[in-house]
């Protein structure tokens, strides 16, 4: 008899919350950097299927024999694919992952192994517990699951003052912060049932350069950069969001700095992009002379993995003075005290 749920199915997500809810009843769960995947076990057949129900066995087959091992013989479970190192979780890692040849596949399925960290159960046997209170599909899943140095159990409390000393403990080791949901929901596939709350940390960066709008007049984002140890700049991403009135103003405060020397010894902005071939990504470079205060989530590399976040300009402030020192990740903590399963 085939599996209740057949792939594709989209997870159930989250909307983004400022603080940490208390008030009523919440189960939290720390917020894992990775690759989020509903899993499914029939047999020896097993797919894990990505957020948009694309099939990632192929770039991590180290977790094969170890979800078969973990998982029963029938079975649907929600979780995350991370990569694990003594500094925490590696996203860039992850993301080297996706390549098409074969051969670099298995070679960083060596080097960089990547784990599973397992938070839902969807369907057992015949059963759908879709429609199951999470209170009742936690106990669910800590009793199917035969953990191992793979395969986990993402820790869960419903204690809030223990849910924010993980928001505040475990970013040094790559989480993103806290999920919040209710004891009784089900699970609603695409529905933003939950609640995130995300670390978000400040950097002052210098104004390199600016990319214009692609109808109208002004700028469309600010390019920014940070100083290495040697003095020179280097783009670290860029901030937008400004309404009309201020993309008109920025460009005239920037139109006498237009031409200056900022990006062209360093990292530059790079060019079209492999997701968007068609989009204009050309840019004009201004003396690095501006600073502003800006926000962030997720660092990739030395450089922000999304936009960040305009927060105030900072004439008070030395460009020479935006350097990666900022940057400098908050202590690493120990990934094996995290999940339910220890890591070996």
């Amino acid at each position: 008899m085939p599996l209740p749920l057949a792939p594709p199915l989209e997870p159930m997500l989250a909307k983004a919350n400022t603080d940490i809810p208390t008030a009523g009843e919440w189960l939290y769960e720390p917020k894992w950097d990775g690759f989020r995947a509903i899993i499914f076990r029939d047999g020896e057949s097993v797919r894990i299927s990505s957020r948009n129900s694309l099939p990632l066995e192929r770039y991590f087959p180290e977790l094969l024999t170890p979800l078969r091992d973990a998982l029963p013989e029938r079975c649907v479970v929600d979780g995350e694919v991370v990569i694990a190192t003594p500094n925490g979780l590696d996203f860039d890692s992850l993301q080297m992952r996706l390549h098409p040849a074969e051969s670099r596949v298995k070679m960083l399925s060596q080097k960089t192994p990547a784990s599973v960290v397992l938070f839902d159960i969807l369907a057992l046997g015949d059963d759908d517990l879709r429609a199951t209170p999470l209170r009742e599909r936690r106990s669910r899943l800590l009793q199917a699951v035969r953990v191992n140095s793979t395969v986990g159990i993402t820790p869960q409390t419903d204690d809030p003052e223990e849910a924010t000393t993980w928001y505040t403990r475990y970013e040094g080791a790559g989480l993103d912060g806290v999920v919040a949901k209710s004891p009784e929901g089900t699970y609603r596939h695409g529905e933003r049932g939950w609640m995130k709350v995300k670390h978000l940390r400040t950097v002052d960066a210098v104004v390199g350069g600016f990319r214009p709008l692609t109808k109208g007049e002004g700028v469309g984002s600010l390019l920014l950069g940070l100083y290495g140890d040697d003095g020179v700049l280097h783009h670290v991403g860029h901030t937008s969001g400004f309404n009309a009135a201020e993309r008109r103003e920025i460009l005239r405060t920037l139109q006498p700095l237009i031409g200056g020397e900022s990006f062209g010894f360093g990292r530059t902005p790079g060019g079209p992009s492999r997701w968007r071939r068609e989009a204009d990504m050309s840019w004009t470079s201004v003396t690095p002379s501006l600073v502003c205060e800006v926000s962030f989530d997720h660092l990739q590399g030395n450089r922000f993995r999304h936009a960040a976040r305009f927060i105030r300009w900072r004439a008070d402030k030395a460009p020479s003075d935006c350097t990666f020192e900022q940057l400098a990740p908050p202590e690493a903590f120990a990934l094996e005290d995290i999940v339910v399963a220890p890591r070996r």
